[in-house]
């Protein structure tokens, strides 16, 4: 908002007050609090002059003095000596004009243009006759001013003072009694000039009065008044205006010659006078800011010195020579980058001491910036924005205020105004990716990177400031700061704790990136972390049970053919991909060439057809070796009976008898102690029992083991023909022997009903050690690890 206030203040202080004298309270004469003088940023505008004679006390609000006034200085004869000066006021911009009436005091004493003046006069004058003598200027004004003359009684003349037409005083000796050169050749004569002031000041000057015969004519000007006009850019030596004063007397009587009867210091510092020819000269540099109009009185004299004056008026005509002269009076640096547009950020004041229309100016900026410049009062701009600023994309500005004027030519001039953009929280953290992928191979160190992730802020310093953070959240149950962590300063993502790619493969993590604003702005992202697997499982052979206190035994009979089926090896991998894929491999056997097993099919057949000659008792060791690098693999021990039935081996005969914990055995143990009185149900379960004992039993190869689902770690992949058996997979095998006195069903299944895998034939290592006697020791399953 900007404002003039139509109150005006005037005060009125005598010249030559000290430095800091008070000259009036604007904070009182306006109303305003004291306070609001200092807020408001109040100051004193100059106009252009070059000295500031007042200043303005922010905490009092007085008026006092800043440089000596010097009415005479500064008004020169004016009657009238006014100040005048502006009180600016910012947020919002007010003006009020000051006008200061400087009031003379006497502090100068008539002075008269020469301490000497000489006359000469005839003796033949006649009383009465009177000769002008140049009154004393006195550069006060009014009643300070010369008031009146006194000149020193003397035998010849007495005083009588005249007024111009224009009100100057000058003096005139008056011829009282006659002159007599014989008697006295030379009058001396005193005369002062008083003032009307308080304590009353003089001034004196001698007059010479030579007595001469004769000379009755004075010098006669051709004009009252001189006027001219000069341009203040003339160069010197410049004619100004030529006098002519003539006398009609001849000879030295007729003999006219010039001076300056009365002229000011400043004049007489630029004009010379020709005491022959009344040429007057430019002989200094003029300035019409300083002084546009001199005037002077001419002095003409003729050879005996009869006198007579004329006033000489010279006007300076002003030419544009004064560039304008730019001032920032206020300016907010920095500037927030969020301020609305229209907003006035500096007061710009613009000068020419130049007149008329050579001050008229134009104040302009380039159009390459969000600013523009306002007119409001007077010769003052506003700087005012004219849409949003935005520090990341332009920082600085350097505006350049252009000031000219209407002369001819146009001067101009201009003025830098640097200004800075106050940066403002306004742009959130930005990941350089939407999302983020991390690898990591299993069985990591914990504290190993995993990845870094990197968000930018285009503000500065702590609004730019990026500090990352894990959001909460969790991975299997488990909060996640358990499995990873992230630097607050760069945004490396760390490995907690060892990752088991058998437990869980992936998770996600969001991290979120604030910056150190205020108020803080952030961004998330999301961090997927995918887990590698090594090899770091052996193969687990599930069929035949791996124990080393428990092996099957398989019957494979004696007119079994080549390709033939026997058994088959299950084993699983609880890795995956190549480590999981399994190969099968007969590393030890009682025959070589008798039997073979399928590379990847797990299938133990017959190389060629089983002959007499071929030993009854067959042991094979098998090594199952994953794809790893490197290779890890577990064996098992299978045990081959070449035989049709079971009575064709001995020392299996009694292999019921001895296992001590069968189940069998214990119940009829039970049933005969239950029956024990009942003697009768006692022969009827023997005889039930060896009914049963005389069914032969035989052996049949159905291609399939069943395994229960229990014999399966519960994270085993499902690879089809790679070894990997499904939880679903089943296999069963019958085992009869035809003897008349065992009779066994060896059943797997997926039912209640099945027979539990615990009673089935089982013998120790010792009792196979026993039937396979030609071998040479009892293998046992193992894994190795490479």
């Amino acid at each position: 908002m900007l404002r003039v206030s139509n109150g005006d203040l005037s005060f009125s202080v005598p010249e030559e007050m000290k430095r800091g004298s008070v000259i009036g309270n604007i904070a009182k004469d306006l109303e305003l609090d004291k306070g609001v003088l200092s807020s408001r940023k109040a100051r004193i505008g100059t106009d252009g002059t070059s000295k500031r004679y007042c200043d303005i006390n922010l905490n009092t609000g007085d008026l006092i003095v800043a440089e000596r006034i010097d009415r005479e200085s500064i008004c020169g004869e004016k009657r009238s000596c006014i100040l005048r000066f502006e009180l600016v006021l910012e947020n919002p911009l007010e003006l009020h004009r000051i006008s200061i009436q400087i009031q003379d005091i006497n502090d100068n004493a008539p002075q008269f243009t020469r301490d000497a003046i000489k006359l000469e006069i005839t003796e033949s004058a006649d009383k009465g006759t009177r000769y002008r003598v140049n009154g004393a200027h006195d550069a006060d004004i009014g009643q300070n001013s010369v008031q009146m003359y006194t000149l020193k009684t003397n035998d010849h003349f007495v005083l009588s003072v005249q007024s111009s037409r224009d009100g100057d005083k000058y003096c005139e000796l008056v011829l009282e009694h006659t002159l007599d050169r014989e008697q006295e050749k030379e009058v001396t004569l005193l005369l002062t000039a008083l003032d009307g002031g308080s304590p009353q000041r003089s001034g004196t000057v001698v007059i010479h009065v030579t007595v001469l015969d004769a000379n009755d004519n004075a010098p006669v000007f051709s004009q009252t008044v001189y006027k001219a006009s000069l341009p203040e850019n003339s160069p010197l030596d410049t004619v100004v205006v030529t006098v002519t004063a003539t006398d009609a007397d001849e000879g030295v009587n007729g003999e006219v010659t010039y001076e300056f009867s009365r002229i000011s210091e400043t004049a007489r510092e630029v004009f010379t006078l020709s005491q022959t020819t009344g040429e007057i000269k430019l002989t200094g540099t003029l300035d019409y800011e300083e002084e546009s109009t001199y005037e002077m009185r001419i002095e003409a004299k003729d050879g005996y010195g009869l006198t007579s004056d004329s006033r000489v008026v010279i006007d300076i005509i002003d030419v544009n020579d004064n560039a304008p002269v730019i001032d920032l009076n206020s300016l907010t640096n920095p500037i927030p980058e969020n301020v609305l547009p229209g907003t006035e950020v500096g007061i710009i004041n613009v000068q020419d001491r130049d007149s008329e229309n050579n001050r008229q100016v134009r104040c302009s900026i380039q159009q390459n910036v969000p600013f523009k410049l306002v007119p409001s009062i007077k010769n003052y701009y506003s700087l005012v924005t004219t849409g949003q600023l935005d520090r990341e994309l332009v920082s600085d500005y350097n505006i350049t205020v252009t000031a000219t004027d209407e002369g001819s030519p146009p001067l101009s001039s201009s003025k830098s105004v640097q200004l800075s953009v106050a940066d403002v929280n306004d742009n959130p953290p930005v990941f350089e990716e939407q999302s983020y992928s991390a690898y990591v191979t299993e069985n990591n160190k914990p504290g190993s990177t995993l990845c870094s992730v990197t968000a930018r802020d285009p503000d500065w310093r702590q609004n730019g400031t990026v500090i990352y953070s894990l959001l909460p959240g969790e991975v299997n149950g488990a909060p996640v700061s358990s499995f990873v962590s992230v630097n607050g300063d760069t945004g490396v993502i760390h490995a907690v704790r060892s990752f088991d790619y058998e437990q869980f493969r992936s998770f996600k993590v969001h991290v979120m990136a604030r910056d150190n604003g205020s108020p803080p702005l952030s961004s998330n992202v999301t961090v997927s972390v995918s887990i590698t697997d090594v090899n770091d499982n052996s193969p687990q052979i599930l069929y035949p049970a791996p124990e080393g206190n428990s092996f099957m035994t398989e019957l494979v009979p004696k007119a079994a053919h080549g390709g033939s089926l026997v058994s088959k090896v299950i084993a699983v991998d609880a890795d995956s991909g190549q480590n999981a894929w399994l190969s099968y491999h007969i590393v030890k056997s009682t025959d070589p060439g008798l039997f073979t097993i399928g590379l990847h099919s797990r299938e133990i057949r017959t190389q060629r057809d089983i002959s007499e000659s071929d030993s009854m008792k067959q042991n094979l060791i098998v090594s199952v070796k994953d794809n790893g690098q490197p290779s890890l693999s577990a064996t098992c021990a299978m045990y081959l009976l070449i035989s049709d039935n079971l009575a064709e081996v001995p020392e299996l005969k009694d292999m019921s008898h001895d296992e001590n914990n069968s189940k069998l055995t214990s119940y009829l143990i039970i049933a005969l102690v239950s029956v024990s009185t009942f003697f009768l149900t006692f022969i009827i379960i023997i005889l039930g029992v060896r009914f049963c004992r005389r069914r032969k039993p035989r052996l049949l190869f159905d291609g399939a083991v069943a395994i229960p689902s229990a014999y399966l770690p519960p994270n085993y992949a499902d690879v089809d023909g790679t070894g990997t058996l499904r939880s679903t997979y089943n296999y069963d095998a019958y085992l009869t022997t035809g003897s008349r006195t065992s009779d066994f069903k060896f059943v797997t299944s997926y039912n209640d009903n099945t027979l539990p895998a615990d009673q089935t034939l089982r013998k120790s290592p010792a009792d196979f050690a026993e039937v396979f006697g030609e071998s040479d020791g009892s293998p046992e399953v193992s894994e190795a690890d490479s």
